[in-house]
């Protein structure tokens, strides 16, 4: 059942704002009403849609007279004095009403048809009536052009449609060939059906296609396959029908991003190890089997935020109950909690996301220890150290905790170096100057004879150089510096400062 609090934060994405009223935003809301007077009986229910309001003293009469908890209305300014306990949400003029309406029907009542869960599996009858209205088949894409329905019929089907459902997604070739053509250009801006002449070396025997889109929002698309051009009836089919799937993907959006709330929210409650993680973990879907936290952080140049929502939305996307992960979207970064044993399960998931991924975005990503429900406070921990790694270090494979502890304290204490007083005296230090001077390689010797312990034989071969030239250079430093290698702790200090430094 979805509260006031999250429908006003859903519809807040969809150019709603909540404007007055001291509602409890923990209310619970079951029904969805227009004006509506019946014999005599106005209809109630919890929200209301004020359509054709002048005012918003006049849609909240009529809130009033259908004890509504929540009204939703176009007329904006400011709002009425004494508004009492009903929540006016104003809504915004670039969508319709029967865009608004049904993002509103699909989050209070059909909130568990979205694409997180079963999935809108009235697309496929959809794509059926409407292959029956044109007269060829029909194929609904979403707005990364990823197949979401297909009819059954298989009028002028041709190899492309083929492979197009057969991939989820039209293959790059193709792609490549319509993005050349202006297809997708002309479907950014335009709501006026396209088309496409016939390709036979993309396997394409002509398409008619028209975007799906709600207010300014591109939402997906539509393709017919057809040798010719699309007229009349047909074509005004064509576009009523795009009308009709933009207010199923909307709903679908709507309640998917319903999903996505309460599922971050979930998530990052059990991030923060509260005393009911195990029910936390099994309301979530996750096994008791050993967990790992994926932290993860995207760009596109210097824009993060878009890049980020993508990662989340990404991630988030599929039949809930097949999907191995769960995650929550926290200031700028993704946190994904994973059933995974081997750090490889959780990379190959990683590669995985960005495979589907835009190529021009930039994803890094640290990788936690296995852990149990209880201790994933610790694993965040872990994976954020592995994501500062990540990002700091530039390797190509994203480090998991329990491999690349010892970078990662590395890294603490290089960032400690950073920000706190390094030495500038002391033996490396001395070292470094002589170096610098002399042009001589001594920091670069005592390094490889510290990590040797102390062997003449495995520190030349380390250098490739003579034993003797080791001993040697051994015995200089020593006059030069006091390096007392004989002190165990003076050792390893050392070799922490080279470590850090360096």
């Amino acid at each position: 059942m979805i509260t006031l609090d999250r429908l006003i934060n859903v519809l807040g994405g969809y150019g709603a704002r909540w404007q007055a009223g001291t509602a409890d935003r923990s209310t619970e809301l079951r029904s969805v009403v227009l004006p509506e007077v019946v014999d005599g009986r106005t209809m109630p229910g919890d929200v209301l849609l004020a359509v054709g309001a002048s005012s918003q003293a006049e849609a909240l009469d009529w809130a009033t007279a259908a004890g509504a908890v929540v009204v939703l209305t176009r007329a904006a300014g400011r709002a009425v004095a004494a508004i009492g306990d009903i929540a006016v949400v104003v809504i915004d003029s670039a969508m319709s009403w029967s865009e608004f309406a049904a993002v509103v029907y699909g989050l209070v009542l059909e909130g568990r048809e979205t694409d997180s869960g079963r999935g809108p599996t009235d697309l496929f009858a959809l794509a059926d009536s409407l292959s029956g209205a044109v007269g060829g088949a029909v194929v609904i894409e979403d707005r990364q052009s990823r197949v979401l329905a297909f009819s059954r019929g298989q009028q002028d089907a041709d190899p492309a449609r083929a492979a197009t459902i057969l991939a989820r997604q039209a293959p790059p070739d193709v792609r490549a060939r319509l993005e050349a053509a202006g297809v997708f250009a002309h479907l950014s801006v335009s709501d006026e059906p396209l088309f496409v002449p016939a390709d036979p070396g993309a396997g394409l025997t002509g398409r008619m296609v028209v975007a799906a889109r709600a207010g300014r929002d591109p939402l997906g698309s539509v393709w017919v396959a057809t040798p010719r051009a699309l007229a009349g009836e047909e074509r005004r089919a064509l576009a009523d029908g795009a009308h009709t799937v933009a207010l199923h993907l909307l709903r679908s959006r709507a309640s998917a991003d319903l999903e996505r709330q309460v599922e971050s929210e979930l998530v990052i409650r059990l991030l923060e190890a509260p005393a009911d993680s195990a029910t936390l973990a099994s309301r979530l879907g996750l096994p008791p089997s050993a967990l790992r936290v994926v932290a993860l952080r995207a760009q596109d140049g210097g824009e993060r935020h878009a890049a980020l929502l993508q990662t989340f939305e990404l991630a988030t996307a599929g039949f809930g109950w097949s999907r191995p992960s769960r995650s929550a979207l926290a200031d700028t970064t993704v946190y994904t909690v994973l059933a995974a044993d081997e750090a490889a399960i959780a990379r190959a998931w990683v590669t995985a996301l960005l495979t589907a991924l835009p190529r021009q975005l930039t994803v890094h990503a640290g990788i936690s220890a296995p852990a149990t429900a209880t201790d994933l406070a610790v694993a965040r921990s872990e994976a954020d150290e592995c994501l500062a790694l990540h990002e700091g270090t530039g390797v190509a494979d994203p480090p998991a905790y329990d491999e690349s502890w010892n970078d990662v304290v590395l890294q603490r204490l290089k960032t400690a170096a950073g920000v706190g007083r390094r030495p500038h005296r002391g033996a490396v230090s001395e070292l470094r100057a002589h170096d610098a001077a002399h042009g001589t390689a001594y920091v670069g010797t005592l390094r490889a004879w510290l990590q040797e312990h102390g062997d003449p034989v495995r520190t030349a071969l380390r250098l490739g150089v003579h034993e003797n030239t080791v001993r040697y250079r051994i015995r200089r430093m020593s006059e030069l510096t006091d390096l007392q290698l004989d002190d165990a702790d003076k050792r390893f200090a050392m070799m922490i400062e080279l470590a850090v430094r360096d």
